[in-house]
């Protein structure tokens, strides 16, 4: 009888559910009335806390609101810029590029005696692959098609007339003029309408982009699609036009001055 009475006063008393008690969130867990859980005089008395439940979230559903309503901040503002609602409200989230570039240092001056009598614009489409053999495409492979854009000059320098290249007649009215060939100026790329048309890289060359980048990559592109376009412009006659154009020029130049008869040779190429 005595062991069944004590494990009745253990250290936690036993929770029943009485009459007119609801526990609710936030309610004591001890559900004896308040007369009950006064001390009697001579009683020992457990003087813990009660244990008290409580609901959690609140941090987590405050940080969402945030976000939302920041969102919902930024949704409005992007919304009202897109139809014009406010034409005096800046976008906060534009994109801003800075130049941090340092002034242009003039390096050297020369004078130049050059008549440029002819220009021809070019067009080629440089296709250049890299792979291995045996080895498929789609693991290693490098092939890129580059439309190039580009113009070369033809021009006759004057500054290499030597003595006795100009003969001219007594009175002044005939004249006779030795001048060097037309030579061509290195091929200018017109980077505004040249492009990378298609470029095909196999997985490992991707790979091995992610731990290494070549800035120097288009620069074997940029040069054979120089060549091609100098090739191009040999072939093209622009020499000999350069010749007539020169001709032409000085024979409407010292016609002004009087000249009735002026004849224009050009050395051999």
């Amino acid at each position: 009888m005595a062991d069944k009475d004590e494990s009745k006063t253990s250290e936690y008393p036993e929770v029943t559910s009485g009459a007119g008690w609801n526990p609710q969130i936030g309610d004591p867990v001890d559900p004896r009335p308040s007369d009950e859980r006064r001390p009697i005089e001579g009683q020992i008395v457990d003087q813990r806390e009660p244990i008290v439940i409580k609901q959690g979230g609140g941090a987590m559903r405050g940080l969402f609101w945030l976000v939302a309503s920041i969102g919902l901040v930024v949704a409005l503002v992007l919304g009202a810029k897109t139809i014009g609602l406010f034409p005096g409200l800046k976008n906060p989230f534009a994109q801003e590029q800075t130049d941090r570039s340092g002034p242009a240092l003039l390096k050297s001056v020369q004078d130049l005696s050059q008549f440029v009598a002819a220009e021809g614009n070019f067009q080629v489409i440089v296709d250049v692959q890299k792979d291995r053999k045996y080895v498929p495409d789609f693991l290693l492979n490098e092939r890129i098609l580059f439309v190039a854009a580009g113009s070369v000059e033809v021009y006759v320098d004057f500054a290499s007339i030597g003595q006795g290249a100009v003969k001219e007649s007594e009175d002044r009215r005939t004249a006779e003029i030795n001048l060097p060939a037309p030579q061509l100026r290195p091929v200018r790329i017109d980077n505004d309408h040249s492009y990378v048309y298609q470029e095909d890289r196999g997985i490992f060359n991707r790979i091995g982009d992610a731990f290494s980048s070549d800035p120097n990559r288009l620069q074997e592109v940029y040069k054979l699609a120089e060549q091609k376009i100098g090739d191009a412009a040999k072939d093209a006659g622009l020499q000999k036009r350069a010749e007539d154009n020169t001709r032409k020029m000085l024979q409407q130049f010292l016609a002004a001055l009087g000249y009735t008869s002026v004849t224009v040779n050009f050395a051999a190429a």
